[in-house]
């Protein structure tokens, strides 16, 4: 059986820089009957696992460390024994959330994640957060893209450790390098495709 993306939506709450914010996270579930890798463990690690069922989990990778996006990630590892993958540069965020448990796994720019006949490559696109990446997966014609990009434009850049040039500079240098026909799978609400956010990005600031 080829690769398949499932989503699990799960809510809870945001939080940085003393605020709060309600938010409804996309969970990607990305393989076949028997192995899957988990991208973003938000919220709810009990309704993730169920999603899974028996199959076994090669990854909970983590597109980048905000608290609404790891969250259930320690929990998920101890129901599924799957190593927690980050960027490195997104240690500073993970320990606000996190500070007495380690990820288990680094992520680098071009790695490549396999899963069910599926190849996912790491694209590091720093803006939202210093450490944020993208999983690009040819084969699926998907791109799993976190908060970075959304439909109708970039991720958030108003909080610490973020910067609207990086992220304009992240999308449209290795996002909007892939196919135009790519779905664009987000980390909240609905999917678009790169070449839908081509189109719309006439009027942003470039760096």
């Amino acid at each position: 059986m080829a690769a398949t993306v499932q989503n699990v939506v799960t809510s809870g709450v945001f939080e940085l820089d003393g605020g709060s914010w309600d938010v409804d996270n996309n969970v990607w579930i990305i393989g076949d009957d028997s192995e899957v890798i988990v991208i973003d463990a938000a919220h709810d690690a009990a309704r993730i696992a169920e999603a899974v069922g028996e199959r076994s989990v090669r990854a909970i990778v983590s597109t980048h460390a905000h608290n609404d996006h790891v969250n259930a990630a320690p929990e998920l590892a101890r129901i599924t024994g799957a190593p927690i993958l980050l960027h490195p540069e997104d240690r500073v965020l993970w320990d606000l959330t996190h500070a007495g448990r380690a990820p288990d796994g680094e992520l680098a720019d071009g790695q490549t994640l396999s899963v069910a006949g599926a190849e996912l490559t790491v694209l590091h696109t720093p803006g939202h957060a210093p450490g944020a990446v993208c999983l690009y997966a040819p084969s699926l014609g998907a791109v799993f893209t976190g908060d970075t990009l959304f439909h109708g434009g970039p991720g958030a850049t108003g909080r610490s450790y973020s910067d609207y040039p990086t992220i304009v500079g992240s999308i449209t240098e290795r996002l909007f390098a892939l196919p135009d026909e790519t779905v664009v799978h987000t980390g909240h609400g609905e999917g678009t495709t790169i070449g839908a956010e081509k189109q719309g990005a006439t009027g942003w600031e470039k760096p």
